[in-house]
């Protein structure tokens, strides 16, 4: 499991390829001038910046805990980009989402985890359970999972649906100490028989300097709000995630007893 500081590239979109008619942020593959394919995750969708914002932080704190997510990037959109698109609604995106937007590598190939026909062990269930708890990721359910199969191993995507405080902002520390229900819903809680480990695990990499330094990517831009800086505001998220992972023992209790229901 790595501990390094998490950068983050940035590259300059060049190809709108597809949409992906699913998601909150209406992500699309696009090509970009280091000549890769990415999703791309638009800053103008519905839920706006911050969807990004809990993509970015929950996906780098994943990162950091060791699993595999694809590689994270800043992504440009240049002003005339995409003025040839002759579908209104994605050359109204595109026009709402000009400047910074994020994108995580593609990875073609890959096809949905399944648990069903995929045997996923109990320590790496765990830990995806601890980690989805621990950032209140709503979204990773039988019905959607957002984990794929590629070359053989596990990778998590889509964490936008993660720390879904921020679309009501008030006292984050307080919120992070609500319990977290939808954990019953996990697509992997029968298989997560050894959450107690993963908490201890995850306790060992997951410092307050991490967290600050994951938090620190959010870039001031995606941070407007009238009535505190975007310093304050990146302050606001260090705060929930220090005050959540306080209270692990409970949200990790919380999870055991939804599994004993469902066993």
């Amino acid at each position: 499991m790595s501990t390094s500081k998490p950068t983050l590239r940035s590259v300059n979109v060049t190809r709108y390829v597809t949409p992906l008619r699913e998601g909150g942020s209406l992500p699309a593959i696009a090509e970009a001038d280091d000549g890769f394919m990415y999703v791309l995750k638009f800053r103008g969708a519905g839920q706006g910046a911050n969807a990004l914002i809990a993509e970015l932080i929950s996906g780098e704190i994943a990162r950091a805990l060791g699993f595999k997510v694809p590689e994270i990037v800043f992504a440009n959109l240049d002003e005339a980009f995409g003025r040839t698109e002759p579908d209104e609604e994605i050359q109204d995106l595109l026009k709402a989402s000009v400047g910074l937007n994020l994108a995580l590598h593609y990875l073609s190939g890959s096809y949905t985890f399944d648990p069903v026909v995929t045997t996923i062990n109990e320590t790496l269930a765990s830990a995806i359970v601890w980690l989805d708890a621990f950032v209140m990721n709503v979204d990773r359910t039988a019905r959607n999972t957002n984990m794929l199969t590629w070359h053989n191993e596990l990778w998590l995507i889509d964490h936008g649906a993660s720390l879904y405080f921020h679309h009501a902002w008030s006292d984050p520390a307080a919120q992070a100490r609500k319990p977290f229900l939808p954990i019953r819903d996990h697509v992997l809680l029968p298989f997560a028989a050894k959450l107690d480990e993963a908490n201890e695990a995850a306790h060992r990499i997951i410092t307050p300097a991490l967290l600050r330094s994951v938090v620190s990517l959010v870039p001031d831009e995606w941070l407007p709000d009238e009535t505190m800086t975007a310093a304050e505001k990146r302050e606001g998220y260090v705060q929930f995630l220090l005050s959540r992972l306080s209270v692990s023992d409970q949200f990790i209790n919380e999870a055991k007893h939804a599994r004993e229901a469902i066993i």
